[in-house]
């Protein structure tokens, strides 16, 4: 029978680690052509775009994801800190270190203001801009009810043991996962051995506690995400109960506009069951930039 550890087995084979401003990262990548880098939220790594990598190969790019420090298999003490500014800074060392002189964007969920401070710093590299399941209305944001024992110290800890297996593999397919059939549960559960690792999920802890959700940033978020230098788009899990299309993605709505904003019948893990859909609509805004 296949393990959830069997299963984190094979995700590292599928990668490998590289040394991007001194930080030991973890990155998948699949195909070659134009490079499609996607950036992961939390509680997740790369292996949440497993799906989505083939995929975009099929389709003739470079499809890429890397492992946030503190989270998958990058290097947990490594002196990044928490913030988004500085997991931002962190990406523009990964682009340089895989030698990304122009790639396509994808962001979801904390990957989405960590994927917007490197475009606000390359933003000339970017080639196209695709928006999942995020916010730019930072200023605003508030923490689902199952994130927000995470900002406090030790009942954060407490919380994160307490989620034993079972538990977390009720609340993955309650939340995130729309198609429990599609993604068998020592998959899921690969989602919490990537998580928890030799740190017991303290650097995730630290990131939960330093969200930058200033007016200051909101304005550069939305000044990224209404850039006119590379076209935008938006791809919205429209079951996700969290990061709701009609409060989350509304204010992304407004600035794309309607005909650039894509509903798909998945949640917050998107990846996990619109895989297609979201290959589909990246090769379609890459095509805009040819």
């Amino acid at each position: 029978m296949r393990t959830p550890e069997d299963v984190v087995a094979e995700h590292r084979a599928a990668g490998a680690m590289i040394d991007a401003g001194g930080v030991r990262t973890f990155v998948r990548e699949e195909g070659e052509g134009d490079a499609v880098l996607c950036m992961h939220g939390v509680p997740a790594s790369s292996f949440l775009y497993r799906k989505v990598l083939p995929d975009l190969a099929a389709r003739g790019f470079r499809g890429i994801s890397y492992d946030l420090p503190g989270l998958g298999l990058t290097a947990r003490d490594a002196g990044v800190g928490p913030t988004w500014t500085d997991l931002g800074l962190h990406a523009v060392d990964v682009v340089d270190a895989l030698g990304l002189d122009r790639f396509h964007l994808v962001i979801h969920d904390l990957g989405g203001p960590v994927g917007m401070e490197l475009a606000s710093r390359v933003p000339d590299r970017v080639a196209s801009l695709t928006v999942m399941n995020t916010t730019v209305a930072v200023s605003t944001f508030t923490k689902p009810w199952t994130m927000r024992p995470f900002e406090i110290p030790v009942l954060g800890s407490l919380w994160l043991r307490s989620t034993i297996d079972p538990m977390f593999v009720k609340m993955m397919y309650d939340e995130t996962i729309a198609d429990p059939s599609a993604t068998p549960r020592e998959e899921v559960l690969a989602y919490r051995r990537l998580l928890m690792r030799e740190d017991g999920g303290r650097a995730f802890l630290r990131i939960m506690r330093n969200f930058e959700t200033t007016p200051e940033k909101e304005a550069l978020y939305r000044g990224v995400v209404g850039s006119d230098r590379y076209p935008v788009q938006a791809v919205w899990g429209e079951y996700d109960k969290a990061v709701s299309v009609d409060k989350y993605g509304s204010p992304v709505r407004e600035i794309v506009g309607a005909a650039n904003f894509h509903r798909v019948p998945g949640k917050h893990f998107l990846q996990e069951d619109c895989h297609e859909a979201i290959a589909d609509h990246v090769a379609t805004i890459a095509a805009r930039t040819d």
